[in-house]
């Protein structure tokens, strides 16, 4: 099959693989045990905090690992708003992202914060007037998506960080679609959140970058390992997370560049064939193709080709059955929506797997129009 569903998940890199096996294999020792072998797996573990802080551009000390980026989000959230001084009791959040992130603000609403989740632009841009016009000295914590999920959009989240700041909010970014991907080095935010399994990393593993400074009401009570987290970590994970930021850290550049390539082959195969690219073209990751094929199920095309692995939105939205709120939070009346494939690509796709499996979906597409 050709992998056309980079978004959902990444392959795992032979060489976090490689990094990760001693540790699955001839290790086995919890590292938070105070013998030689614990101390040999904390050692392992913190090299890997240190490879995934590097990629941010910032001291280890940030680095909280989490069991992945719903874990991570869910921390951010509860844990800014729990801890928030009594007049900041409202968080700001916008209508496009992650399920975790907007399920965990419906929650704190639910248990007495104020929220405002604005909406965005048809390209999927934020409105920053609206999101300036929303701000204000009762606001705790302000959270946007470096790169969505669904449509690709990049947001600019160092501005808007600056503009959270300038009311004396804290900043917080899931970027379990951009960490290593676009540079973050420049964001200056307070929180970020990291995926593992979105880096050609191992599943099960993410992290929280957290500023020094910011406290945090843990959501998982026990031994605190982690300060703001409990649990005993998994050292091949961990490792296994480290080894992925590191090459994802010296593989940006390269991997940018190849991505744009499937983009141009993508977009060449569309021509002629009736199409609408879902947000906007400049803005955009572009290992990610939202696009909607008018008078044609998406469904249905994806049976037709299943050759190719692809979607029509998110995965865990999708194996819940649930329409993309994305999608339809840029305006797509739930027609469009049906009509949506989601497509993405990445270090380990071929163009030419690009090509061959874009004539495939292009044939089924004018077969069924």
């Amino acid at each position: 099959m050709i992998d056309l569903d980079v978004q959902a998940t990444t392959p795992l890199d032979p060489a976090v693989l490689e990094a990760m096996l001693p540790w699955l294999r001839d290790h086995h020792a919890n590292p938070h045990s105070p013998h030689r072998a614990g101390r040999g797996a904390k050692a392992a573990v913190e090299v890997a905090r240190a490879q995934v802080a590097a990629v941010m551009g910032v001291a280890a000390e940030w680095v909280v690992f989490t069991g992945g980026a719903t874990e991570a989000n869910n921390l951010a959230l509860k844990g800014v708003m729990l801890a928030a001084p009594p007049p900041r009791r409202r968080l700001v959040t916008f209508a496009t992202e992650h399920s975790c992130v907007l399920v965990s603000a419906r929650w704190l609403e639910r248990v007495g914060f104020a929220l405002t989740v604005l909406p965005v632009l048809a390209d999927g841009q934020p409105d920053l007037m609206a999101y300036a016009g929303a701000l204000g000295d009762d606001v705790a914590l302000v959270s946007a998506m470096l790169v969505n999920n669904e449509i690709g959009s990049v947001w600019p989240i160092a501005a808007m960080a600056e503009m959270a700041h300038g009311a004396g909010a804290l900043m917080h970014s899931d970027a379990a679609q951009g960490f290593g991907k676009v540079d973050a080095s420049a964001l200056d935010v307070d929180l970020l959140s990291v995926s593992g399994h979105k880096i050609y990393g191992p599943k099960g593993v993410g992290a929280l970058l957290v500023r020094p400074g910011v406290v945090l009401e843990p959501v998982l009570h026990g031994g605190g390992q982690e300060r703001f987290r409990s649990g005993t970590l998994s050292p091949a994970l961990c490792v296994g997370l480290g080894a992925a930021a590191r090459l994802a850290g010296e593989r940006m550049t390269a991997d940018a560049a190849h991505v744009a390539a499937c983009w141009e082959a993508a977009m060449r195969s569309l021509h002629g064939t009736m199409h609408a690219v879902n947000g906007g073209v400049t803005a955009r990751w572009l290992g990610n193709l939202s696009v909607r094929f008018p008078g044609v199920d998406a469904s249905r095309v994806m049976a037709a080709v299943p050759q190719v692995m692809m979607g029509s939105g998110a995965a865990c939205s999708s194996a819940a059955g649930r329409p993309s709120h994305v999608l339809a939070a840029i305006g797509l009346e739930r027609a469009a929506v049906r009509e949506t494939v989601r497509l993405g690509w990445g270090r380990f796709t071929g163009v030419d797997e690009v090509e061959r499996a874009m004539a495939m979906i292009v044939d089924a597409v004018r077969g069924m129009a």
